[in-house]
């Protein structure tokens, strides 16, 4: 007599939220600070940054299927890395404008530590 074993997979983890009760996950909160994360624009600047330097490495395979000459590959490989340098650039500074002013409506920076200025002056 042989005993049956139960071979299942494992279940998927659930993803737990800690947004609270009637805030859908992403929100800001009661504080307007959001987690840092970065905001919708600057993934999307981001994105197309990485386009746009995927683009410039597939030049070789555009003049090597006769669509781009020497000439022309060369400027736009100057034009792309150039593009894709201040798509890089206006993302970051996306991101860091959001973050400054969601700890702005936290506080300040007396939220990120013990010490520092909020609306009603300064102090630790």
């Amino acid at each position: 007599m042989s005993a049956a074993h139960d071979h299942r997979a494992p279940a998927e983890p659930v993803p737990v939220t800690l947004s609270p009760p009637g805030q859908r996950p992403g929100e800001l909160g009661e504080s307007g600070f959001d987690g840092g994360g970065p905001p919708l624009r600057s993934k999307v600047t981001a994105a197309l940054a990485v386009l746009a330097c995927a683009t410039c490495c597939a030049l070789p395979v555009l003049i090597g299927a006769g669509l781009l000459t020497g000439a022309g590959a060369a400027l736009a490989e100057q034009t792309l890395l150039a593009v894709a340098g201040l798509l890089v650039a206006a993302a970051a500074g996306m991101w860091w404008l959001h973050r400054r002013r969601s700890l702005r409506g936290v506080g300040g920076s007396a939220a990120a530590g013990s010490c520092g200025c909020g609306r009603n002056g300064c102090g630790c």
